[in-house]
């Protein structure tokens, strides 16, 4: 599954986030990220679905 979520925060970062921790804290970060520069945002979605999927 998590494979899945990377490939789909490669297309759209904060879907990838979403689908990990719903809509909180992280999810706004990474849209404000996207937002502005898309790198920061796709590195954060990448460290969200890592990070948060082995809790």
């Amino acid at each position: 599954m998590n494979i899945l979520r990377i490939i789909l925060a490669i297309l759209l970062p904060p879907l990838g986030v979403f689908l990990t921790v719903g809509i909180g804290m992280h999810f706004w970060i990474n849209i404000l990220l996207t937002i502005f520069f898309y790198i920061p945002g796709l590195v954060h979605a990448i460290w969200v679905i890592a990070t948060k999927s082995t809790e």
